[in-house]
């Protein structure tokens, strides 16, 4: 009788043993699932310090800033326009940016680049195209850019919805990241650079202003060339000068009170 119990007993014991061990085993997979899943996301997480422009990584890019086709940009004060372009340069100057820089077809109505790329940055490369629309399709610009080994775009141009939207989308596909200066470009109307900056924005390209780059490769003002960031952020915030001579002037004022 207990031997017939026991044999009962003992399948019945092996039966639940291998249970708890399936059940072990699949918590044991699902945690290994989890920890991978969770390793991966960790992974894709940007390290911090990782989200803003890095100056080494970053290659400014002027697009077509040419003096006929200012003539059609409606979207933005020409004047402005030139005056953050410049801005862009001077940034990327103090920080060893490397700047490249093309023209469509400047024997034609597009005219030349405006002066003050040379003016500002003589060193800047110039890749000529052959009539292409799209910087991006022009295979030495291409091979400019790449032989940087830089992978952060910051790309500015005319028209933006043309010039700056081909190349950026077509980069963006190519592994880059890359930044449209909506402010230093410019468009021949409202509803093209709305359009443009809703379908940039949709792909990936960040859309970013002009005070955007030049605070984001400054990143402190304990630096030596202090000064000279501040002043950019005069030439782009003229307010911003009134404010600094106002603090100047009463600084002055106090050092004179003490005496």
């Amino acid at each position: 009788m207990k031997s017939r119990q026991a044999s009962r007993i003992i399948p019945s014991l092996f039966a639940l043993l291998l249970l708890v061990a399936v059940g072990a085993l699949a918590t044991q997979t699902v945690g290994n699932r989890a920890d991978a899943q969770q390793q991966v996301l960790m992974a894709a997480k940007p390290a911090a310090g990782n989200v803003l422009l890095d100056p080494a990584d970053t290659l400014l890019l002027l697009l077509d800033h040419q003096t006929g086709l200012f003539q059609t940009v409606k979207d933005i004060s020409v004047a402005e326009l030139r005056t953050n372009t410049v801005i862009l340069i001077k940034a990327a100057k103090l920080m060893k940016v490397p700047i490249i820089t093309t023209a469509s077809v400047p024997d034609g109505p597009n005219g030349p680049l405006m002066q003050e790329i040379n003016q500002y940055a003589p060193d800047a490369i110039y890749v000529p195209r052959k009539g292409e629309i799209s910087a991006w399709d022009n295979e030495d610009f291409v091979k400019t850019v790449r032989e940087t080994g830089r992978k952060t775009l910051v790309i500015a141009g005319v028209w933006t919805s043309v010039c700056v939207a081909f190349p950026a989308l077509q980069a963006l596909a190519d592994g880059y990241n890359v930044y449209a200066v909506m402010d230093a470009s410019g468009d021949p109307s409202e509803m093209a650079s709305r359009t443009t900056l809703a379908r940039l924005t949709q792909a990936g390209v960040v859309p970013v202003s002009t005070n955007v780059v030049f605070c984001e490769l400054q990143r402190t003002w304990n630096r030596p060339d202090a000064a000279d960031f501040a002043a950019l952020y005069a030439a782009y915030a003229p307010h911003y000068q009134a404010v600094m001579e106002s603090f100047e002037k009463a600084q002055e004022v106090l050092k004179q009170e003490k005496k």
